[in-house]
């Protein structure tokens, strides 16, 4: 085997190249690998075909109790997964020493929605702050968080739309999501009426030529992190005590529909789930949901003050 530092960096071209993670995921990649590697170094580990899976048992363990949390520890597995099944396809390792390894079991944890109320305080005109852009950027901030409500984009995907991806007289939108798979969702009627009024008014910021939906004050395609800091401003303008981020509406969008249709594989297939078990976690939500209900509503349920 090559020094192990050469076989990392032609894993990074093939993560960049052939499996087109974004530069966020391909970031997370690259320091879980460094600390593997660092861990290798002071163990003396310099022959990495030699390691078994006791060896990365150990190394999940001194992880952990570096205080780097389950599902951390977790992640970190999973790049040298995938690291050694990439050498296996290179024909560099005749085995996986990682296979059978797990991360220390985590608690289930509930992802955070927006209740229905607020999503509509939120989701008002007056909620946005444009006092220093003018109503033009007022205008685009409401239809990101209407089409990130009302079609449950991730963040890179709706700064990733091109105006070719809209179809407004269809009601849809073409995503590129995760592992480069595109879905077509439907976009509700709120969200095609911002849509529709950001469109005309983005010739103002937009540069000429650029294609992106969604462009920022230097007329190019918008970042991410601007929009995080926009819909946060959004939501502390219009008083909500919670921190509202992209996902959040992601979240939402999944649990509100949920509540409504009871289709978990529809729900699955609008958030471009790979695994149903990962939208399994909205039933948990739904769940709770159903509770208070009962709590607040059945005779036999209701406490006597």
């Amino acid at each position: 085997m090559a020094a192990p530092q050469e076989w990392l960096a032609r894993f990074r071209a093939h993560l960049g190249t052939e499996r087109r993670l974004s530069p966020h995921t391909l970031a997370a990649y690259e320091r879980d690998l460094a600390a593997f590697a660092a861990w290798c170094e002071a163990q003396g580990h310099h022959d990495w075909l030699a390691l078994d899976m006791q060896h990365l048992r150990t190394f999940a363990a001194r992880s952990h109790a570096g205080g780097l949390g389950p599902r951390s520890v977790q992640r970190r597995l999973s790049a040298l997964r995938s690291f050694f099944r990439f050498l296996e396809r290179e024909g560099i390792a005749t085995r996986n020493p990682v296979t059978d390894v797990r991360a220390p079991k985590a608690g289930k944890r509930l992802p955070q929605t927006i209740d229905v109320d607020s999503m509509g305080r939120l989701l008002t005109p007056e909620a946005v702050p444009a006092k220093d852009a003018g109503a033009t950027v007022g205008t685009r901030e409401l239809a990101i968080m209407e089409l990130f409500y009302s079609s449950g984009l991730r963040l890179a995907e709706l700064v990733g739309l091109d105006l070719p991806d809209l179809s407004l007289a269809d009601r849809t939108v073409r995503v590129l999501g995760k592992g480069s798979k595109t879905r077509i969702v439907p976009v509700g009627a709120k969200a095609v009426a911002a849509l529709r009024k950001w469109l005309r008014e983005r010739s103002s910021l937009a540069a000429e030529g650029e294609p992106a939906v969604f462009t920022g004050r230097n007329g190019r395609r918008i970042g991410a992190r601007q929009v995080q800091r926009r819909v946060a401003a959004a939501a502390r303008a219009r008083g909500l005590p919670q921190h509202v981020h992209p996902h959040l509406f992601r979240h939402s969008f999944a649990t509100h529909l949920l509540e409504s249709s009871r289709d978990l594989r529809a729900v699955q297939e609008l958030l471009g789930h790979a695994s149903i078990s990962t939208t399994q976690v909205y039933t948990h939500l739904d769940f709770q949901h159903l509770a208070r209900t009962y709590d607040s509503s059945h005779p036999r349920a209701r406490r006597r003050g």
